[in-house]
């Protein structure tokens, strides 16, 4: 049995009676799971011969009426839909970038039983010693911004890779252990900004600032860098 059969049993239990014939002119889930393996395999990018990696973030758009009636269900048809998706990567050989989310949003473009799925990866992160307070972020002359947050840079600087023993560890397939080092220096002048450089530490994937893929560089403000599917960018405080 498919896990697309395996949903639709599941479903069947889900809905009965008057709620179910609500849907036979609106969205089906079972419609909505198809798109979202197809949004995967659609996705796969190749990391060796039997490993690929696949977007783990999800939005399913739909008009107010087929969200209403989605939403009706509760929270068991977004956790239905996850546990299908990960049956289906595992069969595939896919990997995630991070864990699994897939929310239902409504799209006023949209009519009765059209729907549309969006995909991003979105790696998770950590920072050893914990996170930087709100104070430490305003106060710092270089941020590095990764999946919304700002991150406060200081020399030496930090390792950044999915290791460990990196000080910045990035939960995301295509990135080393030890991936890449961003180097901090004192600003020569007193309230200069400081002198910030990135290597690459001998990754299996390098790393692209602005696009170009390079061993090492220099970085100035604005500067986006990507490691595997994840992608920072550096903001300098003007003295």
């Amino acid at each position: 049995m498919s896990g697309l059969q395996r949903f639709e049993n599941k479903l069947e239990q889900m809905i009965s009676g008057v709620f179910a014939r609500t849907f036979r002119s609106a969205v089906q889930p079972v419609e909505i799971a198809a798109a979202l393996n197809r949004e995967v395999d659609n996705s796969a990018q190749i990391l060796s011969r039997d490993r690929r990696l696949v977007p783990n973030t999800f939005s399913v758009e739909l008009s107010a009426a087929d969200h209403e009636r989605l939403e009706g269900l509760g929270p068991q048809l977004p956790r239905e839909l996850t546990e299908m998706l990960r049956e289906h990567a595992a069969q595939q050989s896919y990997v995630f970038t991070g864990p699994v989310s897939i929310h239902l949003e409504v799209s006023d473009g949209l009519t009765t039983g059209r729907f549309r799925v969006l995909s991003k990866a979105v790696s998770s992160s950590s920072l050893v010693g914990g996170d930087p307070t709100d104070t430490q972020v305003r106060r710092a002359t270089a941020t590095l911004e990764i999946n919304g947050e700002n991150l406060p840079l200081a020399p030496p600087g930090i390792v950044i890779g999915r290791g460990n023993d990196a000080d910045l560890r990035i939960d995301d397939p295509g990135v080393s252990r030890r991936h890449i080092e961003i180097r901090v220096e004192e600003p020569q002048d007193l309230g200069g900004t400081p002198r910030i450089t990135v290597h690459d530490l001998g990754s299996t994937n390098g790393v692209l600032v602005n696009g170009k893929r390079v061993e090492k560089a220099t970085l100035a403000d604005g500067a986006t860098m990507k490691i595997g599917n994840t992608t920072m960018s550096l903001h300098l405080k003007q003295g």
